[in-house]
């Protein structure tokens, strides 16, 4: 075995008579390598023992505040049955017409909720709870007669018990989703058959609240009711009810 001069490793004739490598052999240092040594591993030790330095971390600039949006009506509102109004027109027909009244019967204890963000509504009134004949309605609806009390007592009578079967079918219920701009879809609920109208709509909204109003045209033969009538017919209620409605919800 030879040492390779400057290399600190043995160096062994092969067979073959080339040389190769067997592993390190133990360096010796000279006094001046072993202080230059000591030297480097003191520097070591004291850099090791240096907290480091921080590194620098950008400071992000302030957002720019966001432009202001108008807040949306969020949440559901209820129907203020005080504000608002169901008027339904019903017309005389049959060869005696002449003898009888048109009437104007309004729901005004009208109960529901409006979810503006779902464009969806639902609302109920009870068939008991109708007025009929209100003079002011009257009035509007261009009627300038006004029955009196015992006639508008046995008009009431008739249409809750020959007409509506109030006491079975109590309720009157709607769901409506709005389709378009000035357009909604109602799902009408009446003696135990539910009807769907297109209907149009103006909406408005303001301080007091979320404002919608319309008129709808609707067939009590629709709703498999049967339109009251006496003398066979000679005096009878036409079959078309001309709907209006004016609600308020907030």
């Amino acid at each position: 075995m030879t040492r390779r001069p400057g290399s600190g490793r043995a160096v062994v004739p092969n067979p073959a008579g080339a040389l190769r490598y067997t592993g390190a052999m133990p360096t010796i240092l000279s006094s001046r390598q072993r202080a230059a040594l000591g030297a480097a591993g003191a520097l070591l030790a004291l850099a090791a023992c240096r907290a480091p330095s921080p590194i620098p971390v950008a400071t992000p600039a302030p957002a720019a505040p966001a432009a202001p949006a108008l807040p949306p009506r969020a949440g559901t509102l209820a129907i203020d049955p005080a504000a608002s109004l169901i008027a339904i027109t019903v017309r005389r027909g049959g060869p005696l017409a002449r003898l009888g009244h048109d009437h104007v019967v309004a729901a005004r204890t009208i109960a529901g909720s409006v979810d503006p963000a779902q464009g969806r509504a639902t609302l109920r009134f009870r068939l008991d709870e109708l007025t009929v004949d209100e003079s002011a309605l009257r009035a509007e609806a261009g009627l300038d007669t006004q029955p009196s009390a015992e006639a508008i007592a046995g008009t009431r009578r008739n249409m809750l018990t020959r007409v509506l079967d109030a006491e079975h079918y109590p309720w009157v219920d709607v769901v409506i989703e709005r389709t378009g701009a000035a357009a909604v879809s109602a799902a009408v609920t009446l003696h135990g058959v539910t009807r769907r109208y297109d209907v149009p709509v103006r909406l408005a909204q303001d301080a007091a609240g979320l404002r919608a109003s319309g008129t709808l045209a609707l067939r009590q033969t629709d709703f498999g009711l049967v339109p009251f009538a006496v003398l066979g017919g000679a005096m009878a209620v036409q079959d078309e009810l001309a709907l209006r409605f004016d609600l308020l919800a907030r």
